[in-house]
This record gives structure tokens, C-alpha cells and sequence, in this order.
């Protein structure tokens, strides 16, 4: 039995959860139906933006009314809306603080090194809670953006893993959106057509539907976009949706 539900974590990320339901085998001598025992391990679908401010987001109040996100703003009132989360405001810091649970300044070992953007962290000093899930038994992925060091933890924090990795190939700054440089479970890269959004949802949705994963374990999938992340990229079929709208600079630039 799969019961879904959905928590949000908005600004920076999206997190929704289906259950699956265990239950115990009926016997005679069992405690009443209403009593009986279930045991449930949720998978987490954790949906991550780049740079995304919650103005843009219809669900806070503080959003521009000309804010349209109806698939958002359902999962925000059928779930938990996060209203006071704190976090690292640029893609890299934002990233260090959400996989290690500490604020940018807390994050040990994690260096820029290399031809820029080239990063490096020590595994041991820095780990990532994926690998915790992975401890309890989880199968988890990764799909999307990377940029949090040359080293993605293939193998080691994520079972599965689909990711464009700037900090390990620099010609990959030119292909934000299309054409991207993308790494499968730390293997050689490989230029991909399409763009980048569309390309993360088709391999999320593959994942969640059975690819690449045991059929018996709960899972943990992290899905990174990075088109949020300027300068704006939005494929053509979405350009025209707002029409003569400017974005006011804060007063604080």
C-alpha cells in the first residue's frame, strides 16, 4: 500500500513523501483491527531550486502576485510549509549546509581548490546525511546538479547518481541548461541533448517508477535544478507566460 503525503522545505527545496505500509500478518490472537500494528518507512522525494527566492512561490504570503505555481502551492497546503528556515542564500553554501545539516560557516574541510570552480572536502570531517539513509537501509539517488566539490560521492553517499558536476569539468560553465556535461555513478562524462529540467524530471520519474533501485527498500531521491539559477533560463514554451513583467531589484543591491 503506498499513502503519500507531502512536507515543504520552499526558497531552496521541495520535499514530498509516499509511505510504504507494512502490516502484520492477521492472527487469531491479534489486538482488535483498530489496534493493530503498522510499520511504515517513508520515501522522500526531496525537490531542490537554485537561487530561488520565496517570492516566487504563490504559497507565502510575501510572493509577487503575478506568482503562478499551482502544483507548489497544493503540495504546501496538502503538507508542512516551512516558514522559518535559515541557510546559506548562494547555490554552493545553500548545498554544504542541506547535506551536512550545518550552517555554511560550520561546514568543516570543504575548500575551493583547483582550476575554479574546483572544490574538494575530506568525506570523513564532512559527511553527508545521505549516507545515513544508506545505513538504514535506503537506496538513495541523486539527479541534477552537483556542485558541492569534484568528489560526488558515488558509491559512497548515493546508490544511484545522474549529475552535472562544474567544480570537476570547468567546460561544463557554458552548459547550464543544454548540452550538459553529465556524470552516471562517477563515470566518464557524457554530452547530453534537451534541457536540463525537462532531462532531471523524465530520470526522477524513471527512478520513482522502478529504475535503478531494489524494489523492497525505501528510498531517498534528491532532485537538483539548476535553471532557477541565473542568468534565467526558461524553455521556450514557458517564455511567454509573463508578459512585460520586471522583477524589483531589492533595496539593499
Amino acid at each position: 500500500m503506498t499513502r503519500v503525503i507531502a512536507a515543504g522545505l520552499y526558497a531552496i527545496g521541495l520535499a514530498v513523501s509516499s509511505h510504504l505500509t507494512t502490516a502484520a500478518e492477521p492472527d487469531a490472537a491479534a489486538a482488535p483491527a483498530a489496534e493493530s500494528q503498522t510499520t511504515e518507512r517513508p520515501n522522500i522525494l526531496f525537490i531542490y531550486t537554485d537561487d530561488h527566492s520565496y517570492r516566487t512561490i504563490g504559497c507565502y504570503p510575501q510572493s509577487y502576485p503575478w506568482v503562478k505555481t499551482p502544483h507548489i502551492d497544493q503540495l504546501a497546503r496538502d503538507g508542512v510549509r516551512f516558514e522559518y528556515a535559515y541557510i546559506g542564500t548562494w547555490c554552493m553554501p545553500s548545498r554544504a549546509a542541506m547535506l551536512t545539516g550545518h550552517h555554511q560557516y560550520g561546514v568543516e574541510s570543504m575548500r575551493m581548490a583547483g582550476e575554479y570552480p574546483g572544490s574538494t572536502y575530506d568525506p570523513d570531517q564532512c559527511p553527508f546525511w545521505p549516507r545515513v539513509f544508506r545505513q538504514h537501509g535506503y537506496t538513495t539517488a541523486q539527479i541534477g546538479k552537483w556542485h558541492t566539490g569534484t568528489d560526488t560521492g558515488a558509491g559512497r553517499d548515493w546508490d544511484h547518481q545522474i549529475v552535472w558536476n562544474r567544480p570537476r569539468h570547468p567546460s561544463n560553465a557554458g552548459a547550464y541548461f543544454y548540452d550538459q556535461l553529465l556524470e552516471t555513478n562517477g563515470g566518464p562524462p557524457v554530452r547530453t541533448s534537451g534541457y536540463s529540467t525537462d532531462n532531471y524530471t523524465n530520470w526522477a520519474e524513471d527512478f520513482i517508477r522502478g529504475e535503478h533501485r531494489d524494489a523492497e527498500k525505501p528510498w531517498y531521491l534528491w532532485v537538483c535544478y539548476g535553471a532557477v539559477h541565473g542568468p534565467f533560463t526558461p524553455p521556450h514554451r514557458h517564455r511567454s507566460e509573463y508578459p512585460g513583467i520586471q522583477i524589483p531589484v531589492p533595496a539593499d543591491i
